[in-house]
């Protein structure tokens, strides 16, 4: 039989996190994180892991396995997390992954296969040099023109993923976004998926708050001491709660705007998160105010309690 796998989707700020500590709790399980940032050590304001006290005990995976310097992809991903929920069920815990990064949880359900998309270093370094020469504006363009609907996906800031798009065009003639939906809908697990949503007008009041939380809670001083360290141009400060702050850090900016960039980047993240998990996966939607958590979640656990062998 394959193994099951409980999965919590939708936007950031929603209660994901909580919800997946509760269903641990309930069906004895194991969370593993499906957030594609909260895998760097260190990072952790600005990527909202969860303190030990949120946790409540229950472990939990795929948190702090990389150094900020070192690059994180989708099949990497694709393979730990397969890894895991096999090793998991297989001491009779039940598999949760709990996350807002779309494609990477797409992938590991789904299986996409990203055996045969192997990059071309030529290729690949040509088209760097054309981004340093030409700048990001140009070559986010060029893939606009390509594959516009990949570039909806993708930040222009993203200098990885947009030349990652252009090479996979350059050596296969497919682009991107066709080869997402060429994947297959089989999945080497039994899936269920539960999502959580949110009237916009409310999440984006929690997403606000959490950003001027996180301010509270230290991360100016989180990402000037990336910054400080050298990593600046890495990987994982491309993410949101980063980059918005280096500007400010650079004097480029004035602290208000670097706030209020770092909380419209976070309300848009929120919306493409929504619009990914609606058309792309079959999910259980639970709609959720602040004040109903408690009854909600035990309406999804109940729900979950009939699904569950």
């Amino acid at each position: 039989m394959k193994p099951l796998v409980i999965a919590i989707v939708g936007p950031t700020a929603v209660g994901k996190s909580k919800l997946g500590v509760e269903i641990a709790k309930r069906f004895d399980g194991e969370v593993i994180s499906g957030d594609s940032m909260q895998v760097y050590r260190t990072m952790d304001i600005g990527t909202a892991k969860v303190s030990d006290q949120e946790a409540g005990g229950i472990p939990h995976h795929m948190i702090d396995i990389k150094n900020p310097d070192e690059s994180f992809s989708v099949a990497e991903f694709q393979e730990k997390v397969q890894h895991l929920i096999k090793e998991i069920s297989s001491r009779d815990k039940v598999p949760i992954l709990v996350g807002g990064t779309g494609l990477y949880i797409q992938a590991t359900l789904y299986d996409f296969n990203f055996s045969e998309q192997k990059k071309d270093p030529a290729v690949v370094e040509r088209l760097e040099r054309e981004m340093v020469k030409k700048g990001r504006l140009y070559m986010y363009e060029r893939l606009q023109s390509i594959d516009p609907e990949q570039a909806k996906r993708v930040h222009p800031n993203n200098e990885r993923r947009v030349i990652r798009a252009l090479e996979l065009y350059e050596t296969t003639g497919q682009v991107m976004s066709e080869y997402h939906e060429d994947q297959s809908e089989e999945s080497p697990f039994r899936p269920i998926l539960i999502g959580l949503e949110m009237e916009r007008e409310l999440l984006y009041e929690r997403i606000n708050r959490r950003v001027d939380g996180m301010i509270e809670e230290g991360l100016v001083d989180e990402v000037k001491r990336l910054y400080n360290q050298g990593f600046k141009d890495e990987q994982s400060m491309k993410a949101i709660g980063y980059k918005e702050l280096i500007p400010y850090l650079e004097g480029y900016c004035e602290w208000n705007e670097a706030v209020e960039l770092l909380k419209r980047n976070s309300r848009r993240y929120a919306k493409r998160q929504y619009t990914y998990f609606k058309n792309k996966m079959d999910v259980q939607w639970y709609e959720i105010t602040p004040s109903n958590y408690e009854d909600k979640f035990e309406t999804i656990l109940g729900d979950l309690a009939g699904k569950i062998d």
